[in-house]
């Protein structure tokens, strides 16, 4: 039976669960060859939690701008609406493998505004 996400380690379990999926897919994996040295991805895993965690909890724990480093690979290799729908789905399907409840609802909720916000930025920033 499944649980809702309680914690970080939670958190981390769903993020190297969808970014394996992500680095495991022929559309999705070219945006993430820097992450297939291990130190790294673990570095950018550990940020992404540190993400989640104060998204859902709350916690104050991520001060970065999220947004930045997205603007800057999209005029490296440019983001389109497709895949943000990927990106949605292997995310959407991590919590729904791994997790059930409130939370999980929260976090998939959150990460729809969130693609949406990006998705936003990103093209009015190709005007």
């Amino acid at each position: 039976m499944l649980k809702d996400i309680e914690n970080r380690e939670d958190i981390y379990l769903l993020v190297k669960t969808f970014y394996t999926k992500l680095m495991n897919d022929a559309e999705m994996r070219h945006f993430f060859i820097d992450f297939f040295d291990e130190n790294l991805l673990e570095e950018h895993l550990q940020t992404l939690v540190d993400f989640w965690e104060n998204t859902l909890f709350f916690t104050g724990g991520y001060r970065k701008n999220a947004m930045q480093p997205h603007l800057d690979l999209h005029q490296i290799k440019p983001i389109e609406k497709k895949h943000f729908k990927a990106w949605l789905s292997m995310f959407n399907s991590s919590v729904d493998e791994l997790f059930l409840g409130g939370m999980a609802h929260t976090a998939k909720s959150r990460a729809l505004s969130i693609a949406t916000v990006m998705e936003i930025k990103l093209f009015e920033q190709n005007k």
